[in-house]
């Protein structure tokens, strides 16, 4: 059975496509069948590539992120994925605001499915450059995922 996982920031040019990158990527590894895709709450980088720190992080660890293009969630979204990741708590208030009524599509902190990190939130490497440690949380949340799935 094919799951679908939508994974969910700010802007689309940091996080969520650093999420979806490496989640798609083990995935791939790990021969699971899983669709994946990112979007922003907001519309400021629709159609722009990810943010060119997140490239060169991923890329420096063999992942590409260059062909990913910014877009915002929108409320097909919720029928669109079977779970939906917000990496902090402002996405997820967005994500619940902009749930369809009567929606029952699970919207979650992504680093739920890392416990061990002692994390609740992904913080934005946009403003605090920190793309290494971001990554590696992100990672660690994808495998969390791929192994409960």
């Amino acid at each position: 059975m094919t799951v679908s996982v939508l994974f969910v920031c700010l802007g689309n040019i940091c996080r969520s496509p650093t999420a979806e990158g490496v989640f798609r990527h083990l995935a791939e590894a790990a021969g699971a069948d899983v669709i994946c895709d990112s979007a922003g709450t907001s519309n400021w980088h629709v159609g722009g590539p990810p943010d060119r720190r997140a490239v060169a992080e991923a890329r420096g660890r063999g992942i590409d992120l260059s062909g990913l293009r910014a877009r915002q969630v929108g409320t097909a979204d919720f029928d669109r994925f079977d779970l939906i990741y917000g990496m902090d708590r402002a996405n997820i208030a967005r994500l619940e605001a902009l749930r369809p009524a009567g929606n029952a599509t699970p919207v979650a902190l992504f680093l739920g499915e890392a416990p061990g990190i002692g994390r609740e939130e992904v913080p934005d490497p946009y403003y605090e450059d920190n793309f290494p440690e971001v990554f590696d949380m992100l990672e660690a949340a994808s495998r969390g995922l791929l192994a409960r799935l």
